[in-house]
């Protein structure tokens, strides 16, 4: 008997789709030096302020690919105090009904060419990361990073599913920094409790690059970190709520920095807060000693939802602005990461060309 319920579609393996577009040695080596770049980042080690930036979800890749070349500008004039690295979130979480992300729906039809998605997605990465660009993204079902990690520095597991077990499996294995959200009732302990679990040896299903469901034995993530949204009812990027955070850390046995999300909770969707929240955050981490390492944005190429389907984002006019800002107000914090243009101080030119 056919259950009318359901119906299975095969999809390209993950080893096929990478054999079909291939890395390039180049690539590879950028990923590995992106990932160390991060991982630096979270220890301490490397003391530039990292800031996820980036639409709030991928819906055209001209666009996205548009914007990267912005960013990739933008980034080479703030690069000795300044990491910036690409949103490119290919997956949205759904509270209610609606669209799920470009790999699940690419032609924003409903016709859900899965296979399709994931192919695009993947040469969209590509091309970013080709770009030389990091990239972070949110790693929502168990299957798909099987198909995206390679070329993924940082990872971010959402409010919605921070508690998840499943999810900490998958960040258990994953070879980057993982950031857990809280959840969208501002509680932390949920994100808190995700981190630490995930930095241990974790048992679990999944499948291989051949597509073979598969047990796996992971050893654990020690790059694993909390992200603070804010809730449907309140912020928590304030100085006692993030003081608070780390205290509640600590009591748990957790010692990790963190990163500030500007938006959801934190912005109540409305971008003169996204501001707002990127400045208060600005100020903390420039008061020294702070636990803040980043911060995030959401933002596109106009300002709004004229090329956001999902969440207002800031336009890049103002993204811009924001961030060779924030590069004036921060100290200089490593010599070591200044950049030269021939016999010149390239960031002495910057210094000019913020004020």
């Amino acid at each position: 008997m056919v259950n009318c319920t359901t119906m299975f579609t095969p999809l390209m393996i993950p080893e096929t789709l990478h054999e079909k577009f291939p890395l390039s040695s180049e690539q590879r080596e950028r990923i590995s030096q992106y990932r160390k770049i991060a991982k630096n980042i979270l220890l301490g080690k490397d003391k530039r302020l990292l800031i996820f930036v980036g639409p709030c979800s991928i819906h055209d890749p001209k666009i996205a690919l548009e914007y990267a070349q912005h960013l990739k500008r933008l980034s080479e004039k703030v690069a000795d105090r300044i990491v910036l690295i690409m949103r490119v979130f290919l997956e949205k979480s759904r509270t209610q009904l609606g669209w799920k992300g470009f790999v699940y729906d690419p032609y924003l039809d409903g016709s859900y060419a899965i296979e399709k998605g994931l192919i695009a997605s993947w040469k969209l990465l590509r091309n970013i990361t080709a770009i030389g660009l990091p990239i972070v993204t949110e790693f929502l079902d168990p299957i798909l990073f099987s198909y995206t990690q390679d070329l993924v520095t940082w990872g971010v597991i959402g409010a919605r599913t921070t508690s998840s077990q499943i999810h900490r499996q998958v960040a258990s294995q994953l070879p980057m920094p993982v950031g857990f959200k809280n959840d969208i009732n501002g509680n932390i302990d949920c994100a808190i409790h995700s981190a630490l679990v995930a930095r241990h040896p974790q048992l679990s299903l999944t499948i291989d690059k051949k597509g073979r469901a598969c047990s796996l034995k992971t050893f654990g993530n020690p790059f694993t970190h909390i992200i603070l949204r804010g809730a449907l009812t309140h912020t928590n990027y304030d100085p006692v709520s993030v003081s608070q955070a780390i205290q509640k850390q600590h009591l748990y046995g957790l010692d990790a920095r963190l990163v500030v999300d500007c938006a959801h909770g934190n912005s109540k969707k409305n971008l003169q807060k996204q501001q707002h929240t990127f400045f208060s955050v600005l100020k903390q981490i420039q008061n020294g000693h702070s636990p803040i390492i980043g911060l995030m944005l959401e933002s596109t190429l106009q300002e709004g939802r004229a090329l956001s389907i999902t969440d207002p984002c800031l336009g890049w006019d103002s993204t811009e602005k924001l961030i060779l800002l924030a590069y004036r107000l921060l100290p200089n914090f490593c010599e070591q990461y200044l950049v030269k243009k021939g016999s010149g101080d390239y960031t002495s030119k910057i210094k000019g060309e913020a004020k």
